[in-house]
């Protein structure tokens, strides 16, 4: 009798607790698989260098590979339709830049809407650009770089990631203020403009300002001028630009985020494992001495600043006429 009582609580047993224990959903046990991040544009750039350290600390957090998928092509825009296309299970995610607002502003089509087809995550890192100059051209500052275009108009030159990347956007700012036309050369991206700024092909390149620390340390370029509103504790000898060019400023930006439809926990659990994964004082180190700011902010405050770019570029680029087709 004891014990068919005992064989009967155990049976029983087994039928009430799979009823009483909590449900795993996907995001309990996300990311079971890799997570592949999106960088629109080619290796080199300043997207693909905060993805790929993004990238590492997710996987150092998660446990779970985070690798990077460069996709590059129509200044952004080829990338990010494939995210925007991809399914909203958190295992596609895309980093982007200011390209991904201005697209819409700079060609008559463009595959995606940011506000629509994407959940932002993050907004990670911010930093200035930096305009560098090869060192066989004439001028060493700013001042004598505008008196210099005004005298040989398009005769310079500097480089563009693409119609409508950050250089693109910050050398026409520049020309528009400065009443000067330097005309643009595009590349497939920040790190082929680079290569040719080394190699002399170009007078000029606006890059980030990450990408452009070790050439000019090493002499290899000469930085002329910040494109932010103070001067960098990496360059303390490198004016702003806006201390001859009052009023001109331009600042890069670096943000996640995930395709529509990705649920909210997954979002949440991103954005909260990027804040501590940036918060490690070797993390600090590493973004600062390449001349980035984290910022790594909630997906509330990444939507409100996306908001705030569509408003502000799409005035500029109006303005200015600009169009990349």
């Amino acid at each position: 009798m004891k014990k068919q009582t005992l064989t009967s609580s155990i049976l029983t047993a087994a039928c009430v607790f799979p009823a009483i224990a909590p449900a795993q959903t996907g995001a309990d046990i996300y990311p079971a698989k890799t997570v592949r991040i999106i960088a629109p544009f080619p290796p080199g750039g300043s997207v693909d260098t905060v993805g790929r350290l993004i990238a590492a600390r997710l996987t150092e957090s998660y446990g779970q590979n985070f690798v990077i998928d460069n996709r590059s092509g129509a200044s952004g825009s080829i990338g990010v339709e494939i995210a925007a296309n991809s399914p909203g299970d958190g295992y596609t995610l895309v980093v982007n830049t200011i390209p991904l607002v201005t697209n819409q502003f700079l060609f008559s089509r463009v595959p995606y809407d940011v506000m629509r087809d994407f959940v932002p995550v993050s907004l990670l890192t911010t930093t200035a650009s930096v305009m560098i100059a090869h060192p066989s051209l004439p001028a060493k500052t700013v001042r004598e770089l505008i008196t210099l275009a005004r005298a040989r108009g398009d005769a310079l030159t500097y480089g563009g990631a693409g119609p409508g990347t950050n250089p693109h956007i910050a050398g026409e700012l520049f020309n528009y203020m400065a009443r000067s036309n330097i005309s643009v050369i595009q590349f497939k991206g920040g790190g082929p403009a680079m290569i040719a700024a080394v190699a002399g092909e170009i007078s000029l390149g606006i890059p980030a300002l990450p990408d452009a620390l070790s050439f000019v340390r090493s002499g290899r370029l000469r930085a002329l001028g910040i494109t932010g509103l103070k001067r960098m504790p990496q360059f303390p000898d490198v004016p702003a630009i806006a201390e001859t060019l009052p009023g001109y400023e331009f600042t890069t930006w670096q943000g996640l985020l995930a395709p529509k439809n990705t649920p909210q926990a997954i979002v949440t659990s991103l954005s909260d494992r990027v804040k501590k994964s940036l918060a490690t004082p070797e993390s600090t180190k590493r973004f600062t001495d390449g001349g980035l700011d984290i910022v790594a902010s909630t997906p509330e405050a990444f939507a409100a600043h996306l908001k705030k770019e569509i408003e502000k570029w799409g005035r500029v680029i109006r303005e200015r006429g600009m169009k990349a087709d």
